[in-house]
């Protein structure tokens, strides 16, 4: 993949793992920001806006691919969806590990470095170790929460993501993303609840008030132009479902969003 610049604001299209040996640093994705300190690790997915807001003396790294070299050689998506940290914007992005975890995990990191750093890298050496990595760190995940989440909610959880992320700006319902995904309203939100604490409806209007504040912030477009492209026509429904979403106006929104990233 071509090295993104990722000195300043940046859409992700690529997964991104940061560790940090040494030192602090704040990480904000959409709008939220976290706080990393020493052997600790960072997620982030496509899709995701990221900014690297600021470090004291730090030593780490990142580590970053695409979903077509993960997927290198076979075609079942679903071993991706089955790591329940990527691709998951609704849980902690920031993982605290043991130092015998940590360990663990950067002696893959090195053995990784070691062959990108070779004359001529095997891609299947690299991508078997990036594997071997992910799931290294799933276990830790795993162990953390007391249980893993069972694959078959996980795949459905994010396939439903996945389809949000293709149709949230044309105001499909839950009933219908359940209809296209061969199950009932009722499991897919029991599923949705369970991986996320969140319903079905309130993930599909978070993702829509997540592109409200994107236009805000990085767009020209008028309030009102906004609001229209995703749907929300009547503009005092719109300013309240903002508000109660956000805890500001969209003008209030707009205003210190642009003065924190557009100058």
């Amino acid at each position: 993949m071509e090295e993104p610049e990722i000195d300043r604001v940046h859409k992700h299209t690529f997964y991104e793992i940061l560790w940090v040996d040494e030192g602090n640093s704040s990480q904000t994705i959409d709008y939220q920001t976290y706080e990393l300190g020493m052997q600790s690790l960072f997620f982030i997915s496509p899709g995701q806006v990221h900014v690297f807001e600021e470090w004291q003396p730090l030593k780490g790294g990142t580590i970053l691919f695409t979903e077509d070299f993960f997927l290198l050689n076979q075609q079942n998506k679903d071993t991706l969806f089955e790591l329940s940290f990527l691709d998951n914007v609704y849980t902690n992005p920031c993982l605290k590990l043991s130092s015998t975890e940590f360990g663990e995990v950067r002696r893959t990191i090195e053995l990784l470095i070691k062959e990108k750093n070779r004359q001529e890298p095997s891609l299947q050496i690299l991508q078997s170790l990036l594997k071997v990595l992910l799931h290294q760190i799933q276990r830790s995940i795993d162990t953390l929460s007391g249980g893993r989440i069972p694959k078959r909610q996980l795949i459905l959880f994010k396939q439903f993501r996945q389809l949000v992320e293709e149709k949230f700006e044309q105001n499909v319902t839950a009933s219908d993303y359940a209809e296209e995904l061969n199950v009932t309203q009722h499991h897919l939100n029991r599923v949705v609840k369970e991986v996320t604490g969140k319903t079905a409806t309130e993930i599909i209007r978070a993702r829509s008030m997540l592109e409200v504040k994107r236009l805000l912030t990085f767009t020209d477009l008028t309030i009102t132009e906004v609001s229209a492209s995703l749907g929300y026509f009547d503009s005092s429904y719109f300013a309240k479902l903002f508000k109660k979403e956000t805890g500001s106006s969209p003008k209030g929104f707009r205003n210190e969003m642009s003065e924190k990233y557009r100058n």
